[in-house]
């Protein structure tokens, strides 16, 4: 399965405007369609998150046909960023799809938002987090690139969850029910 290219970045404030007028056109026009519609719209992936520890809630369409959508992985990256230092990543948008993709494999019963409990880490917030947690966390975690998502939604057991992603086959899949999540993340194909 080829995935989309990602859209180069343009640093100008025009572009950057334009682009931004374009994502609330194509948001605003499958609002008013209605989520029904925009769930099934084969060439548009959307997301709702919501993050368990800043609170906040991202409801965006981040693709579209063949492309990412640049605004869109922009919000999405400060919406991951780490909730610990502020820092902001970058996230591999395949994760993005990989999230897409589960909640597919889990059909329509699946709730629409996603619970985030973690995203984007830094080095240092990694190495903290590995000191005091009595070996949870890997050296080098997936996390600090970008490519891993520790969720959980509501409603769907974790259980029922953690078969959807390995279902996929589409990288590594972490089981934590006492601490109730699930870890993605798009490297290679394993299970814990």
């Amino acid at each position: 399965m080829t995935r989309p290219k990602l859209i180069p970045l343009h640093p100008s404030r025009r572009t950057f405007l334009h682009r931004s007028a374009q994502v609330v056109l194509l948001g605003g026009a499958l609002g008013m369609a209605g989520r029904s519609a925009r769930a099934s719209a084969p060439s548009v992936r959307s997301l709702v998150l919501d993050h368990t520890h800043t609170r906040e809630r991202i409801d965006l369409v981040y693709a579209s046909g063949e492309q990412y959508l640049p605004q869109a992985l922009g919000s999405l990256n400060h919406f991951l960023r780490d909730h610990y230092s502020g820092d902001v990543g970058q996230i591999d948008p395949q994760l993005f799809d990989l999230l897409h993709d589960v909640r597919q494999a889990l059909g329509s019963k699946a709730p629409l938002s996603y619970q985030i409990i973690s995203g984007y880490r830094s080095p240092v917030t990694n190495a903290r987090l590995r000191s005091t947690r009595g070996g949870g966390v890997a050296s080098h975690s997936l996390h600090m690139d970008g490519k891993a998502i520790d969720i959980r939604l509501p409603g769907v057991p974790l259980a029922e969850l953690r078969d959807a992603a390995l279902s996929l086959k589409a990288g590594g899949v972490g089981y934590y029910p006492r601490d109730q999540f699930v870890h993605i993340d798009t490297g290679r194909v394993r299970t814990w």
